[in-house]
């Protein structure tokens, strides 16, 4: 199966870099296996995001692999877990702007891996 890929660089608001990392811990450790049971109702494969730190401001790297972005949004949207209610309201709260990404290359063994 082939993956949709997709970048964004999210840039956060001011003085949020603690209630980041609390998200960052939240997902990471309390609430991962509900976090993934969120990733497979969505046919996500992969989400990741990093924190750029720059001296103007702070920014989140989300990188992402979904069966279909479109289906993603459309079952989050519509989703009864409620960590993904907690993921809108920190995104609401602290993010600023979305500037999606240009794909430029991509190397997908994941199929093959899979196997």
């Amino acid at each position: 199966m082939e993956y949709e890929t997709r970048c964004i660089k999210i840039k956060l608001k001011p003085g949020n870099l603690k209630r980041v990392l609390e998200w960052a811990k939240t997902l990471n450790e309390t609430r991962r296996e509900e976090a993934m049971a969120t990733l497979r109702d969505e046919g996500v494969i992969i989400e990741s995001y990093f924190l750029e730190r720059t001296p103007e401001c702070d920014y989140l790297i989300a990188f992402m692999k979904a069966e279909s972005f479109e289906k993603a949004q459309n079952i989050f949207q519509r989703s009864s877990h409620e960590i993904d209610r907690y993921h809108q309201q920190f995104k609401n709260d602290v993010w600023a702007s979305v500037q999606p990404m240009v794909l430029l290359v991509d190397l997908d063994r994941t199929a093959e891996v899979a196997e």
